[in-house]
């Protein structure tokens, strides 16, 4: 990601010219660096040339349908996604989140509050951590969770061979929000401010979406998590050790 010094590179991706040219007039007009896309095919040849801060990505379109792109991206790629969707369906949003999408709007676009959602998830992938932040991060440069070790700094996942393994930007707030607080139960409700989750339509199966696939990476057995267990009507709760308290 680019530093805050420079213009934040946003690429738009929808096969429908008129609504892209819109989203992508509006965020020029706010100060973005702006890359218009039609489909998948454009997007990759877009990044290929120029690599972005965040994606605003249509799920709906017939060449290669959204969450296709999200899962091929987030292969390779931390970069942010905020999805759209004209069906606002909870399996899309799920679905979404499941595959490494940082965000989600319905279809058509209130312009205002898409340009919140952008500012929020550039603070928390591009900017660089508030002072008391930065101090709570210096006491655990790195956090061992279970199969791998969170490197604070460079905001990833490292196994013990050394390889990285890319998080989102609201996977790594959510381990951040856990190496803060070990062995403390956590509500989903805290989880959410911890994490700066929080948006109007914020759920708890957000939540439950994010800490399953965050299982899948750190857990040595996610089917029967030990490192970031289930507190039965209260959230959940980091255990360093694999140990219950």
């Amino acid at each position: 990601m680019r530093p805050m010094t420079s213009t934040p590179h946003i690429i738009v991706v929808d096969d429908e010219a008129a609504a892209r040219e819109m989203v992508g007039d509006y965020l020029r007009m706010q100060g973005f660096n702006v890359t218009l896309c039609d489909g998948g095919r454009s997007l990759r040849a877009a990044m290929a040339a120029e690599a972005p801060d965040l994606i605003v990505l249509d799920l709906n379109m017939p060449e290669e349908d959204g969450l296709s792109i999200v899962r091929d991206l987030k292969q390779t790629s931390p970069v942010p996604i905020i999805m759209l969707t004209a069906t606002a369906s909870p399996i899309d949003r799920v679905v979404g989140l499941e595959l490494g999408a940082d965000d989600y709007l319905a279809k058509p676009v209130e312009l205002r509050e898409l340009l919140a959602r952008v500012r929020s998830v550039l603070r928390r992938t591009v900017a660089g951590p508030a002072p008391a932040a930065a101090a709570a991060a210096a006491k655990h440069a790195t956090v061992r969770f279970g199969t791998k070790t969170l490197d604070v700094d460079a905001r990833c996942l490292r196994d013990d061979e050394g390889n990285e393994h890319p998080l989102t930007a609201s996977e790594f707030n959510l381990l951040k929000a856990f190496a803060d607080n070990p062995r403390r139960v956590l509500s989903r409700e805290r989880l959410l401010d911890l994490a700066n989750a929080r948006d109007p339509d914020a759920y708890d199966r957000a939540i439950d979406v994010r800490v399953t696939r965050i299982r899948r990476k750190i857990e040595p057995d996610p089917e029967h998590p030990s490192i970031i267990r289930t507190v039965r009507g209260a959230g959940y709760l980091f255990s360093p050790d694999g140990k219950e308290r």
